[in-house]
């Protein structure tokens, strides 16, 4: 029993000193690296790089001339999906609601709004479209880029 308690006890105390080296040349390292003048500019360069990709896709994403005409169809099909429904086509309102979803920028809110304001059924009809939307989305994005990738 002594045996086993002074190996656990040599264990644990070459486990804290393997611990303590470790921090050590951690910190060293570390110490080292900041004070090399290069380490410095890389850092600089790789900051500014990543700033200016930053903003490169950030005008890209939000161009206002396609983001008003994203906000007008947006629109357009939240309003078609309301007469449709006020005429009883519930097909029909929730085809242009499920558009409108399509176009949404937080379609989850839009989601929240729509549970609180459809009918309980055409709330449940724009639930089951929303799989077919992802699909019809996918395979209009990997037309594209079919189309894109297509020499011809």
């Amino acid at each position: 029993m002594p045996r086993v308690r002074s190996l656990l006890r040599l264990l644990a105390a070459l486990a804290a000193c393997g611990a303590v080296a470790f921090l050590g040349y951690c910190v060293y390292f570390d110490w080292k690296r900041r004070g090399d003048p290069a380490f410095k500019r890389r850092l600089r360069d790789k900051r500014r790089a990543q700033q200016q990709k930053t903003e490169g896709q950030g005008a890209q994403l939000w161009d206002p001339a396609t983001n008003e005409k994203l906000q007008e169809l947006f629109l357009q099909e939240v309003l078609m999906g309301e007469l449709w429904l006020s005429r009883g086509e519930h097909r029909m309102g929730v085809e242009h609601l499920s558009s409108a979803l399509l176009l949404c920028r937080q379609p989850r809110e839009l989601l929240k709004v729509f549970k609180h304001t459809l009918p309980p059924k055409v709330f449940e009809m724009l639930l089951h479209k929303i799989p077919l939307i992802c699909q019809q989305l996918e395979a209009d994005m990997n037309e594209q880029e079919y189309l894109e990738d297509d020499p011809d």
